[in-house]
């Protein structure tokens, strides 16, 4: 009698891949985050990791070099990236909300931001038309709320101990967005926490498509905040 021994193989087929259109929806929705907290998802190399992957996505690669070279034209750029011009004019521990709005900015431009509000065409010129004026005294998170409404993009959360940046959009997407940067202090790992300040101070609004310097509008605290000649963290 003869026992013919059979081996069964079991071979597992590829799990489908997911189409170019759920990679592209996921890859913004994960900008979108990461845009609102960058602390959580790593700052700025979290956000030159997804817009390289929706450019290719998009099969516009080229489109990263031409940002960086509007950002360099505009001042914006730097050897440490956005990064490194905000350094320039603010004071250490803002968090990362700043470049989280420049980002943001050609995230807007590329139709992927996703804004909680939107300003009419009447509220956008309502804002642009008097923050010069209002922004001259100094100002607070709850100051800026109570003239402007909530912000169109909080970058940065909502716990009031920590700097944070408001973005306002117009429903033109041509329109640049307007950005008020806010801070309060160190951060906990510098060893002087809490802040000493109930709310964010705000320092500058940004407001402009120009150059970097000029789009700025600083209050009296930004004006005192602002890094001297001669500080080692300051980049020229």
């Amino acid at each position: 009698m003869v026992i013919i021994m059979r081996k069964t193989v079991c071979v597992s087929l590829p799990t489908p891949l997911a189409a170019a259109e759920d990679i592209h929806a996921h890859l913004i929705d994960q900008l979108n985050l990461a845009l609102r907290r960058p602390g959580m998802f790593g700052g700025e190399v979290a956000f030159r990791v997804l817009l390289d992957h929706l450019l290719f996505v998009e099969r516009q690669p080229e489109a990263w070099s031409e940002l960086t070279q509007g950002w360099e034209e505009r001042g914006l750029w730097t050897s440490t990236g956005p990064a490194g011009a905000f350094q320039a004019v603010f004071p250490a521990q803002m968090g990362g909300s700043e470049v989280a709005s420049v980002y943001a900015e050609f995230a807007q431009r590329r139709g992927w931001l996703k804004p909680d509000r939107v300003l009419t065409g009447e509220e956008y010129d309502a804002l642009t038309g008097r923050v010069r004026r209002w922004a001259a005294v100094d100002r607070t998170w709850p100051d800026v709320t109570a003239e402007f409404g909530p912000p169109s993009v909080l970058f940065g959360g909502s716990n009031p101990l920590y700097g944070k940046t408001l973005g306002y959009l117009s429903a033109d997407p041509h329109q640049p967005m307007v950005v008020f940067h806010l801070w309060n202090g160190s951060e906990p790992e510098s060893g002087s926490w809490p802040p000493e300040h109930d709310q964010p101070l705000l320092l500058a609004v940004r407001c402009g498509g120009g150059s970097f310097h000029g789009s700025l509008i600083f209050t009296p605290e930004g004006e005192r905040r602002r890094p001297t000649v001669g500080d080692p963290c300051v980049t020229e």
